[in-house]
């Protein structure tokens, strides 16, 4: 007859260890929880990491597209203030101008001028097309596509670092996940298809074999330190500009941009008609 102890720590379906087995059962329950810490830390790390991608495309497009707008609005309102202050002669009005034209963005330096079109191997194929009078591949998708975010999410729970059994396989699946990682940023869905092939055709992980309690201790003490930085990056992502703004429109972010732009449209066409108000 089983024990009330031994029915109240089962699990249904696994078989039950006796002292026979050489393996105390505390032991067993703690290797128990760091599998489960693990693999609750695996997927909360794949959504930060897919919020992050979504924080950066959505940053890069939202320069790219609605930057020429700011700084439209920036030198109407300089030129409007401007207006004002050569009708009126008023020392208020002059020096109002004075700090609108300070808020125009100068012009920007080749650092500035390239951020976002280049990286440690040299320009990307957009800014290469820009410079040399080719078509200029128009921007990418605010978020990933479906299927992409499919296959992300399956490859970074199957090779994720953290299921490495020695520092070998460790090295791997850190080599690994980080292709796939700018595989998703870039939302290129066939080479995220390719790497998913080609880690099914690598070699199987180890099993977890029992470990001291000491081990499994310092192991569930590191995934909560682990935890908690991912908390503080999360944090950071979502109390950003960006963030926040992605938070408006958490289903569809690329039409945010649209309607931002239609806004940004609106406001320099009203800035135009104000300024020539003022000259004519």
């Amino acid at each position: 007859m089983t024990s009330p102890e031994a029915e109240q720590g089962g699990v249904a379906g696994e078989p039950q260890a006796t002292p026979e087995d050489g393996a105390p059962r505390p032991e067993e329950r703690l290797e128990r929880a760091v599998r489960a810490a693990e693999q609750a830390l695996i997927e909360y790390e794949i959504a930060v990491e897919t919020f992050r991608v979504e924080v950066e495309n959505f940053s890069r497009l939202h320069h790219q597209k609605l930057g020429p707008m700011y700084a439209r609005l920036d030198e109407l309102d300089a030129q409007i203030a401007e207006a004002r202050a050569a009708r009126t002669g008023d020392p208020e009005d002059r020096r109002k101008a004075d700090e609108a034209r300070a808020r125009v963005m100068p012009m920007p330096g080749v650092e500035e001028l390239f951020h976002g079109w280049m990286d440690g191997e040299g320009l990307f194929p957009e800014a290469v097309a820009m410079l040399t009078d080719q078509p200029v591949r128009p921007p990418q998708r605010v978020r990933p596509s479906d299927e992409a975010r499919k296959l992300y999410r399956e490859l970074a729970r199957k090779a994720h670092p953290d299921l490495a059994q020695d520092d070998t396989e460790r090295a791997r699946r850190e080599e690994f996940i980080t292709r796939v990682n700018a595989a998703y940023a870039r939302g290129d869905e066939t080479l995220l298809q390719e790497l998913a092939e080609e880690w099914a055709k690598g070699p199987a992980p180890a099993e977890r074999g029992p470990s001291r309690s000491e081990e499994l201790y310092a192991r569930l003490e590191w995934l909560a330190q682990r935890k908690e930085l991912l908390t503080l990056v999360a944090k950071d992502l979502e109390e950003s500009a960006i963030g926040a703004m992605l938070r408006l429109a958490p289903d569809d972010p690329d039409r945010l941009l649209e309607e931002i732009a239609e806004k940004l449209l609106a406001d320099v066409a009203q800035r135009e008609a104000d300024l020539a108000e003022l000259l004519g």
